[in-house]
């Protein structure tokens, strides 16, 4: 089936397996130890009823799924800043610093790893190109919308299957994320290192299955427009309709600047126009109109389809061609976030750092939502006021990591300059965040003592 009324039944297609991919979430325990969001669940499934597995389905079903993660992505980052209060940046240097200090010793120290990792042993033993270690960053810290925006930017750099390996990379982060986490956790709190979590308080039931009893649930939006006017919903989406257009004029002078720069991904560019959009409507009183509860439910519905389709798309063969240096590139990158969050981290939070740390522990492994949902387990009334700072610090992080500009250009950078000005530029960008932090008495070599310092 061709044309508009197969995409159409493809999205169909796609959202029954998201339902099952639900079901299955509450059935099996395994995904709920795992919390496995349902949408990883029915990229599975898709992956393995298609042509590389069972060959069940329909290819023309496949080809379509394969070209919706490159539009879905923009709506995603467009949406991240709209109706948000941008806070000044004293308040965000000073409640937030400490984490965007350590955030991006973190995540440009991703670059760092996978980089020497793949020049010293993966090109020279697996041939892999040098933008391979790229995989690790934006797979782990970006997660599986910014390994899909990305796919494009691979497929233009002549090596394919680095769009499955962002996919792959960000799925084996979530699972990392959570497992270890859990771990990292229990072992903390023999230690003594949590200062609020009480030990015999575990995740609860309706979270691992996803479904809210009548008591927990909650509005997910509220109107700020007359239905007989338009839709909220249609309202909203209008204005992340504004911030993707701005992005895409971006895109055509960031790419008439140079044939190097033809490569260069919209998503990170519709984030900024997302924040072109909410500095211009603040400025004109609209804001007041915006939910921001409605912007978040356009960005997760997106990125509900985004993964299930950039999961049951994979190219599954460009993966098992991979499998051995995508394998050392991941162990890599797990090694070092396990010892920032459990060394770095007491050296670098002046206060609750292992709340802290655990907390960037989960983001940059998974994603903001794994990240959030390892603090809630150490600070489960957020007293320690992680999250305020994490938020803050996501504010100036996101544009640049994380599937922001750095993630965006990283690949394009190493292709066109060589892996070796890559590592010389994040290292010394990582020794001014650890100077910063040490300047304004974050930093200490022996450990902070949990809770406040």
């Amino acid at each position: 089936m061709e044309g508009l009324t197969g995409t159409f039944f493809s999205f169909c297609i796609l959202g029954v397996l998201l339902l099952l991919g639900q079901y299955l979430r509450i059935k099996l325990k395994l995904f709920q130890y795992l919390f496995l969001p349902s949408s990883i669940i029915a990229g599975f499934i898709g992956l393995f009823m298609g042509p590389y597995i069972l060959d069940i389905m329909p290819r023309w079903i496949y080809a379509d799924w394969s070209q919706y993660s490159g539009l879905l992505i923009n709506i995603v980052f467009a949406s991240l800043f709209l109706g948000v209060v941008l806070p000044k940046g004293k308040t965000v240097w000073r409640k937030g610093g400490p984490m965007l200090c350590f955030g991006v010793v973190m995540g440009l120290g991703q670059y760092i790893v996978a980089l020497l990792v793949t020049v010293l042993i993966l090109t020279p033993f697996f041939n892999v190109p040098e933008f391979f270690g790229c995989i690790l960053e934006i797979g782990f810290s970006g997660g599986h919308g910014t390994a899909a925006g990305m796919k494009l930017v691979f497929n233009d750099l002549g090596y394919p299957a680095g769009g499955a390996l962002g996919m792959m990379s960000a799925t084996v982060g979530i699972i990392f994320a959570v497992g270890v986490g859990i771990v990292i956790i229990n072992v903390a709190i023999r230690k003594g290192a949590c200062v609020n979590l009480n030990a015999k308080k575990g995740i609860p039931f309706y979270k691992k299955i996803g479904l809210l009893p009548r008591n927990r649930r909650h509005p997910v939006a509220i109107a700020t427009v007359a239905t007989e006017s338009i839709e909220p919903l249609s309202y909203h989406f209008g204005i992340v309709a504004v911030a993707i257009l701005v992005g895409w004029g971006l895109q055509t002078i960031v790419k008439s600047t140079s044939p190097v720069m033809s490569s260069f991904p919209l998503f990170p560019l519709a984030m900024i126009g997302g924040l072109i959009v909410q500095g211009f409507s603040l400025k004109t009183k609209i804001a007041k109109f915006y939910d921001k509860a409605t912007f978040n439910r356009i960005m997760g519905w997106s990125l509900d389809f985004l993964v299930a389709s950039a999961i049951a798309s994979l190219r599954l063969d460009l993966f098992l061609e991979n499998f051995f240096p995508f394998a050392i590139l991941m162990l890599a990158g797990m090694t070092w976030l396990v010892f920032m969050a459990w060394s770095i981290a007491p050296r670098m939070f002046p206060e609750y750092f292992f709340e802290r740390g655990i907390t960037e522990f989960g983001m940059q492994a998974g994603v903001t939502a794994v990240g959030l949902l390892l603090l809630r387990l150490v600070d489960p009334e957020y007293n320690t006021g992680t999250a305020e700072a994490f938020g803050l610090k996501q504010m100036v992080y996101e544009p640049f990591l994380g599937g922001g500009l750095i993630t965006a250009t990283a690949p394009i950078f190493i292709a066109h300059n060589g892996v070796w000005p890559t590592i010389i530029i994040s290292i010394i960008i990582v020794v001014v965040f650890l100077f910063l932090s040490i300047c304004n008495g974050w930093f200490r070599l022996t450990k902070w003592p949990p809770g406040e310092g």
